[in-house]
């Protein structure tokens, strides 16, 4: 394999763990970092789907920071 090819596949992996990511993040997880997402509207959720693949680390991130702070 060729380096464009390695960059390619990791690319492709970096959007398939995203898009696995962005779906219980926007209709569930969300909720956990802004109160007013838990009870947003099917548009607003499926708007943060595209945000949600690209940056799912740092969502993931801050997803589990929020459920380990006390009162959260």
């Amino acid at each position: 394999m060729n380096t464009p090819e390695l960059i390619l596949a990791a690319l492709g992996i970096y959007l398939l763990i995203g898009a696995a990511f962005a779906f219980p993040f926007a209709f569930a997880l969300s909720g956990r970092l802004d109160p007013l997402a838990q009870s947003g509207s099917i548009a607003f959720k499926l708007m943060l789907l595209p945000g949600a693949v690209m940056l799912w680390p740092a969502l993931a991130i801050m997803c589990l920071r929020a459920h380990r702070e006390p009162g959260a």
